[in-house]
């Protein structure tokens, strides 16, 4: 039977240009039984809280669970410069996320990254007191190690933690993931297909302009890709396409996981409904895995984005 919660809508990609599409898109996956929808207040400088502002408008309040995330700071042109969330400023971060979204609380409210200048506890003590004032149900983390995951479980109940997570970046099996379970954390996965790269596009070409700095290297490209063509004949196979065995593959690795589907277009989010739908056996994983090792693709893929003082220390893609 499929599971339906474990899958959400994921709304980076929504802005004014794509609106129609957008709401199209939302409602879609509403009448599918999707509940989780998460965007961000940095996604195309507010533009994607708008749009689902209006998406979500009329929508009985206890029919979705809406995740927020906040504090990366956007230029002008889209690049991002830095990141603020330091605990004096969370407040104005809802205040201003909740005015856009035209409601007046949020499910999930999770700080984009951490800022090696704020300890977890004190950022995840500001975010309490909005629980406590009704403006924010739930408190999440994004990116974080087991550790952080520790300390901040022990100032309040941390509800989830926004992972990257997919056959080519598996950093956070084994502690992580681990530590999440024994807190009673449930763990969101993004970027399961790679951000294009475990596609029939990333073959065509069609993805890699879009994809995050070092996974198309030129120097790395042929290799990624051999990875991507061996992961394709298991696919053809088994009946079915790379995307839809790739999240079949972190579902059934990974039971208790739930997983972002990031997509404008109803007909990415039915292959994503179709790949909850997929069975795999033990000896299919396996298989799966020795031909996509873990720790195999060249390049850093999501890379780093660490900040001190809301000035970048370390960057690549977020």
């Amino acid at each position: 039977m499929t599971d339906i919660c474990r899958l959400g809508l994921g709304c980076m990609g929504m802005n004014r240009s794509n609106k129609e599409q957008s709401i199209r898109t939302v409602h879609a996956a509403l009448e599918a039984g999707i509940t989780l929808f998460n965007t961000g207040e940095f996604y195309n400088a507010g533009e994607s809280e708008l749009v689902m502002g209006e998406a979500l408008r009329g929508v009985p309040r206890d029919k979705y669970f809406l995740s927020v995330k906040f504090g990366v700071l956007p230029c002008p042109d889209g690049r991002l410069y830095g990141l603020d969330v330091t605990p004096f400023n969370i407040k104005a971060h809802l205040a201003y996320s909740l005015k856009r979204l035209n409601l007046d609380y949020i499910d999930l409210f999770e700080p984009a990254r951490m800022d090696l200048a704020y300890p977890v506890e004190e950022i995840v003590g500001a975010m309490a007191d909005l629980v406590k004032e009704g403006y924010i149900r739930h408190i999440g983390l994004t990116q974080i190690d087991a550790d952080t995951l520790l300390r901040a479980s022990a100032v309040h109940k941390i509800h989830t933690v926004e992972l990257c997570y997919s056959l080519a970046d598996r950093r956070y099996e084994g502690k992580m993931i681990r530590t999440a379970k024994e807190t009673g954390t449930m763990v969101l996965a993004f970027g399961l297909l790679g951000h294009g790269l475990l596609s029939d596009n990333a073959l065509a070409g069609k993805a890699r302009k879009s994809l995050p700095a070092g996974y198309f290297d030129q120097e790395n490209l042929e290799g990624n890709l051999q990875l991507v063509r061996d992961l394709q004949a298991l696919a053809e196979k088994k009946g079915t396409t790379i995307s839809r065995l790739a999240l079949a593959w972190a579902w059934e690795k990974n039971p208790y996981m739930s997983a972002l589907m990031g997509t404008t277009k109803e007909t990415h989010l039915q292959d994503a409904l179709e790949a909850l739908k997929l069975e795999l056996s033990a000896e299919e994983i396996e298989e799966i895995e020795r031909t996509f090792p873990a720790g195999k693709v060249l390049g850093e893929g999501m890379g780093k984005f660490v900040c001190r003082h809301g000035r970048l220390v370390t960057a690549s893609a977020v």
